[in-house]
């Protein structure tokens, strides 16, 4: 399981190599885009990683915090705080790699014009969960009993 604290950078570390798709590049021409979904909303944050480096058994990804997200950048903004599915995806490329619009997929289903400076969808190699937490404590939805209003023009939920 992967852990994050919202409004942070974070590190995840995955396992990717087991399940490689694309062995005829070396693991210099792959990144993995990572969708993430969350449990509660159902919200998708896509994103690659600001620094990905791939082991023998894993791979080490590296996000930003950002107010202002950029998913090629690995910029990220994770809320709510909550729990969160995520899935790698193989991107391979033949010539030289650019996570940049255009050049990048930016979704698990997207195609982009035949070029070997285009990124390539290989598949889905890992997915597993997430645990945002959060940084203030201030996220989380805060309920207070309240009294019944005296009118009838109100919707009252009491005990």
């Amino acid at each position: 399981m992967i852990q994050a604290i919202t409004e942070t950078n974070f590190i995840a570390f995955i396992q990717t190599e087991d399940n490689r798709i694309d062995t005829a590049v070396a693991s210099t021409q792959i990144r993995h885009l990572l969708k993430f979904t969350n449990d509660m909303d159902k919200s998708i944050v896509y994103a690659y990683a600001f620094a990905e480096t791939i082991n023998n058994r894993y791979t080490s990804l590296i996000f930003l915090y950002n107010a202002a997200p950029d998913m090629y950048a690995g910029k990220i903004k994770f809320l709510p705080a909550g729990y969160w599915k995520y899935e790698a995806y193989e991107v391979s490329w033949v010539a030289t790699v650019s996570v940049s619009l255009g050049k990048a997929p930016s979704t698990e289903t997207d195609v982009l014009p035949v070029s070997p400076y285009n990124g390539v969808v290989q598949g889905l190699v890992t997915k597993g969960k997430m645990y945002v937490s959060e940084k203030d404590g201030t996220q989380q939805v805060q309920y207070t009993q309240r009294q019944e209003p005296s009118s009838d023009n109100y919707i009252y939920y009491g005990q």
